[in-house]
């Protein structure tokens, strides 16, 4: 009997360090958020929750993981 390979499903979600356009500060936010992520240091909103992928303003520096 032949064995068959068995594909294991792997999360569209990353990670996404973005920085804040107003002061600068870099964080590591989730590309699928659900609620609405500010920056640490001004407050600024960076991402919006869509019900799905999360809308990213501030600029999206690199992908982790």
């Amino acid at each position: 009997m032949k064995k068959t390979k068995i594909l294991i499903p792997e999360p569209k979600g990353k990670f996404i360090r973005v920085k804040c356009t107003n002061c600068g500060n870099e964080q590591v936010i989730f590309s699928h958020a659900t609620f609405p992520v500010r920056c640490l240091a001004c407050g600024t909103q960076l991402a919006y929750p869509t019900g799905g992928k999360a809308k990213i303003v501030g600029e999206t520096i690199k992908e982790l993981g």
